[in-house]
């Protein structure tokens, strides 16, 4: 099995879900090229050798929203040292769109802790201090 190269990510907001990525995420662009293969945007973004590609859609074509009953991925996760800590730091640079559990924004699965957040083209990013 080889390793995982990168997941393909499309946005019909592509300024908001790049700011997303690099500034909240802190996901680094590696690539961007306009105009590619009638998408106005197809980006490469990098974090600690995981890559996202970034795309718009195709010229006339309009994505439909995320719904997670949706079949294939249902999330991404991404894995830090200390979820409170990413919370705070989140919260910080003012994002808010967290997914609650319990009425909690931070909650424990299998021994540790995590948060779930929505990215602005509606996909959900898991974001947990242990792992499995």
């Amino acid at each position: 099995m080889a390793k995982i190269h990168h997941i393909c990510i499309q946005t019909d907001d592509y300024i908001k879900s790049l700011n997303f990525y690099v500034k909240i995420l802190g996901f680094k662009l590696i690539k961007e090229t306009k105009d590619f293969h009638t998408r106005l945007y197809n980006s490469w973004l990098e974090s600690d050798g995981f890559m996202i590609e970034l795309q718009t859609n195709k010229a006339g074509e309009k994505l439909s929203e995320y719904s997670k009953n949706s079949k294939g991925i249902a999330h991404f996760c991404l894995l830090v040292t200390d979820v409170e800590l990413e919370y705070k730091r989140i919260k910080n640079l003012g994002y808010t769109d967290f997914r609650s559990k319990n009425g909690s924004d931070i909650y424990t699965v299998e021994n540790g802790r995590l948060i779930k957040i929505s990215a602005p083209e509606g996909t959900i990013i898991e974001i947990r201090d242990r792992d499995i």
